[in-house]
C-alpha cells in the first residue's frame, strides 16, 4: 500500500510539474509575439548639460531649475567658486508621449531659448526588436545681454539626433551627433557653425541613485586667440525622490543650453576650471488616468 500511494503521489506530482512548464511555455510564446517598449533609458531628460532620448509623458510638465557655480579653482576668497553662480530656469512639456515642447531662461547672456524633441523610434523587445531609442531634438534662442547688436545676430540654432540603448536594468549608452549654428559668435573669428559628437552614459547603482557621465567632442580649432574653448565633459549623480530628480554634477562648462555648453566652454579639466552643480526636476501631471513615471 505504501509503494502504491507513493506512486500515486509521483504521478500526481509529474502531472502538476508538466502542467506547469506547458502554461511557462504559453505565456513565453505570448510574450515574444507582443513588441514590449523598453523604459527609462535615462531618468531624466537631461543625461547632465546635453539633451537625453527621453521626453516628457503626455500632460506632463516638468519645472527644471538648474545653478552652476563658479570655478572650484577660484580659492578661498570666492568661497571656491560658490560664491558666484549662473542659473537657468525651465518648463517642459509632454504633447505626447513621445512629443515635448520646451522653453528656458538663463541668466549667462540673459538667453531665452526655445525646443521641441520628437522620439521617432524606441527600443524594444519582442515580436519587434529594435535595438535602440532614436529621439529629434531642435533649439533656438536668442542672447540679449549685448543690446548693440541687431536681433538677428543675437540668435543660434541646433539641431540633434540622440540615439541611445538601454543594456540590461543598469546600464545606458547614447550618442548624440550635433549640429549648432550661431549667426554672431562672441569672439571674432570664431566659427559660426560647429559639429559635435557627444558620448554619455548612465549606470545604475539602485532604484533611485545612478551615476551619470557625458562628452561632448567638437570638430574645430581649440584654446586659440580666436577659439578659447575646450570640449564639454561633466560626470554627475542622479537621485531620484517621488516626483523630483536630483541632479549633482561636475562640469567644465558653465552654460546650461546647448550654445553655451557645446559651443562655448572655456574651462580646462587640467587646469582645474571645474564647475560645481546641481539640476532640480519637478514633474506635475495633468493626467488624471496614470500619474506615475517608469523608474
Amino acid at each position: 500500500m505504501k509503494v502504491l500511494r507513493l506512486l500515486v503521489m509521483l504521478m500526481c506530482l509529474s502531472t502538476v510539474l508538466y502542467a506547469q512548464d506547458d502554461l511557462l511555455n504559453e505565456l513565453s510564446k505570448q510574450d515574444s509575439a507582443q513588441t514590449v517598449p523598453v523604459s527609462a533609458t535615462f531618468k531624466s531628460t537631461r543625461v547632465v548639460n546635453g539633451q537625453s532620448v527621453e521626453t516628457m509623458k503626455k500632460k506632463h510638465l516638468d519645472f527644471r531649475i538648474s545653478h552652476r557655480f563658479g570655478k572650484l579653482n577660484s580659492g578661498a576668497y570666492q568661497f571656491f567658486g560658490l560664491d558666484q553662480a549662473t542659473m537657468r530656469l525651465g518648463f517642459e512639456y509632454g504633447l505626447t508621449d513621445d512629443f515635448e515642447i520646451g522653453i528656458g531662461r538663463s541668466t549667462s547672456q540673459k538667453v531665452y531659448d526655445a525646443f521641441a524633441k520628437y522620439k521617432v523610434l524606441k527600443q524594444s523587445t519582442g515580436a519587434r526588436n529594435i535595438p535602440v531609442s532614436i529621439t529629434l531634438f531642435g533649439g533656438t534662442g536668442v542672447a540679449t545681454l549685448d543690446k548693440e547688436r541687431e536681433f538677428q545676430d543675437k540668435l543660434y540654432y541646433t539641431a540633434q539626433v540622440l540615439i541611445a540603448r538601454k543594456f540590461g536594468e543598469r546600464l545606458s549608452l547614447q550618442l548624440s551627433p550635433t549640429y549648432l549654428y550661431r549667426t554672431m559668435p562672441d569672439v571674432q573669428g570664431d566659427e559660426k557653425v560647429v559639429l559635435a559628437v557627444g558620448i554619455g552614459g548612465r549606470f545604475k547603482l539602485s532604484k533611485r541613485v545612478s551615476l551619470n557621465g557625458e562628452y561632448f567632442y567638437t570638430a574645430r580649432e581649440k584654446n586659440t586667440v580666436t577659439a578659447p574653448y575646450h570640449d564639454s565633459m561633466s560626470f554627475g549623480v542622479d537621485i531620484e525622490t517621488g516626483g523630483h530628480v536630483f541632479q549633482l554634477h561636475f562640469t567644465n562648462s558653465l552654460g546650461m543650453i546647448e550654445k553655451q555648453f557645446i559651443g562655448e566652454t572655456t574651462g580646462s579639466w587640467g587646469k582645474g576650471d571645474i564647475h560645481y552643480g546641481f539640476n532640480i526636476s519637478r514633474t506635475f501631471s495633468f493626467d488624471k488616468k496614470n500619474k506615475k513615471q517608469p523608474n
